[in-house]
């Protein structure tokens, strides 16, 4: 998907939202677990109920890779059933030296036709560049997470340049790739920081988890992390998928994502 059929899709829907589909088997509603598959069960649901007001789906690989080879044939029928004109997200945090990069990349972008994959930095270009090398794909770099061991390194003051280590990161990997193929992880809990952010990546588009039940600000990473083509997908997960544990999971999973929807055009409407 291209920047401007992303931000298409952004204006038409009045919504920036991404929905993380982490689906857990201990914690979908129990009745689905008679199902064949009950993971593809419950994110088929999940699309169907949510659909109308996101522009993106993030499913965390890990709830995919720890069942084995059935969680990436859960997986697989996922990507295949969300809607071609919403934007895909591999949250797979990947980042390793060049050839099993390219294997990486490989498996993301062709057998399973993501949009994007989450990658780390920390390994340097090398290890980050086979991925940005896929037409219309996306990597998306880890920038400033909102876990709280992230000031264990990202907000180590570098010496002698007066900047943190994910300014830095922020500088040196744009000479990696464009604004139209690379984005950058930024936590919501960390919407003070937006600013920082935006004065060294005033145009590319921003990841931003946390909003939900890891309690980010949606207004304020709005009002100072929005740019002239929006520039930010804000995903929520347990906030909007687990919002029931019920038969009624699907139908409280669209309440939610539909009021973050409509907050959301409130704040294009105003800060665009």
């Amino acid at each position: 998907m291209t920047r401007a059929e992303l931000f298409e899709n952004i204006k038409k829907k009045q919504s920036y939202l991404c929905v993380g589909l982490d689906t857990d088997l201990s914690k979908i509603p129990s009745h689905l677990l008679k199902e064949e598959d009950p993971i593809f069960a419950f994110n088929k649901a999940i699309i169907d109920a949510t659909a109308n007001y996101c522009v993106a789906y993030k499913p965390n690989i890990a709830f995919y890779e720890a069942l084995g080879s059935r969680g990436w044939d859960s997986l697989q029928k996922t990507i295949e059933y969300i809607p071609n004109d919403i934007f895909t997200i591999s949250d797979a945090k990947r980042g390793d030296i060049g050839n099993t990069s390219k294997l990486y990349a490989k498996a993301f972008f062709e057998n399973m036709n993501f949009d994007s994959v989450t990658v780390a930095p920390y390994m340097g270009e090398d290890s980050v560049s086979p991925f940005l090398e896929f037409e219309n794909k996306w990597v998306i770099l880890l920038g400033l997470t909102s876990n709280a061991g992230s000031k264990d390194f990202q907000t180590l003051s570098i010496d002698g340049e007066n900047k943190q280590l994910f300014e830095k990161v922020l500088e040196t990997s744009q000479q990696w790739g464009t604004e139209e193929n690379l984005m950058y992880v930024v936590g919501a809990t960390k919407a003070p920081m937006f600013e920082v952010i935006r004065k060294h990546a005033p145009n590319h588009f921003l990841l931003v988890p946390g909003v939900g039940a890891q309690g980010g600000d949606l207004e304020g990473v709005s009002k100072y992390g929005m740019n002239k083509e929006c520039g930010l997908l804000v995903n929520s997960s347990r906030g909007i998928i687990y919002a029931s544990q019920g038969e009624d999971f699907a139908e409280v999973a669209r309440q939610e994502a539909k009021k973050l929807q409509e907050e959301m055009a409130i704040y294009l409407d105003k800060y665009l």
